[in-house]
């Protein structure tokens, strides 16, 4: 069931999902126009206004930049502008999200060997003598092959 419009903030801010404090920011930086405002001055959020707010929300959602964001809205509001724009923008952030997801990947897999390292080793013997506390005490260069060349070691022997 749909709020009836004109929503208040607050109103906006529960059926879109963002803060009240995000609503006002993007207000604040141009992304959603300044609401209505009532004679005792409270904000007014009409269709057209919940509807940019969800796309707001969505390109959010899905890590797009304010400026990425920016730009969308601005293929939004000039339709005539050609679509591989809006790809070229999903484009670098389907990028962007591919690095972040090879250093994830990267980073669970020395996350992996650092408790390996542990259940082979060390596991049930003194904390201070664990593999992932001394690995971590180590240069980010050494640590990095460090979890399996100890793998075989046991820090409680």
């Amino acid at each position: 069931m749909s709020a009836v419009l004109p929503l208040s903030i607050g109103a906006a801010s529960r059926q879109s999902g963002c803060s009240v404090p995000t609503i006002r920011y993007y207000e604040e930086v141009g992304l959603l126009a300044a609401a209505a405002r009532t004679d005792g001055n409270q904000r007014h959020y009409d269709d057209a206004a919940m509807r940019r707010l969800s796309f707001i929300r969505r390109c959010r959602d899905f890590g797009f930049s304010i400026e990425q964001v920016r730009g969308l809205l601005g293929l939004v509001d000039q339709p005539g502008r050609d679509c591989a724009e809006v790809r070229d923008i999903a484009q670098v952030q389907l990028q962007e999200v591919q690095t972040k997801l090879a250093q994830l990947q990267s980073l669970e897999a020395s996350l992996a060997a650092f408790v390996n390292s542990c259940n082979t080793g060390c596991a049930g013997g003194p904390a201070l003598a664990c593999t992932i506390l001394e690995d971590l005490t180590l240069p980010a260069s050494a640590g990095q092959q460090s979890p399996a060349t100890r793998a075989a070691r046991s820090c409680c022997s």
